[in-house]
């Protein structure tokens, strides 16, 4: 049987191993592009849309870069802790 062309939000979960509301996020946050079908609006990823993602997520991990609203970043009076080690 041939691949499907698209993949629901749960296929999409199950493959990159997070729940449903990850993969949502994802969608919602437009990291991960879908398009809705049908009059219930139910998400559908076409499957080179998920491999595009995966493919970015590890030239991201490979180049060191984490996205701007995903890096956390401590402010510079932040209390430090013994040894002048913060957290």
């Amino acid at each position: 049987m041939p691949t499907p062309r698209f993949l629901t939000l749960d296929d999409v979960a199950e493959i990159l191993n997070v729940s449903w509301s990850q993969a949502y996020a994802l969608v919602r946050r437009k990291e991960l592009i879908a398009i809705q079908i049908g009059g219930r609006g139910q998400w559908r990823v076409e499957n080179e849309e998920l491999e595009r993602f995966i493919a970015q997520k590890y030239a991201e991990a490979r180049a060191g870069t984490v996205p701007a609203e995903t890096a956390v970043e401590e402010p510079d009076d932040a209390p430090t802790g013994p040894g002048g080690r913060r957290g």
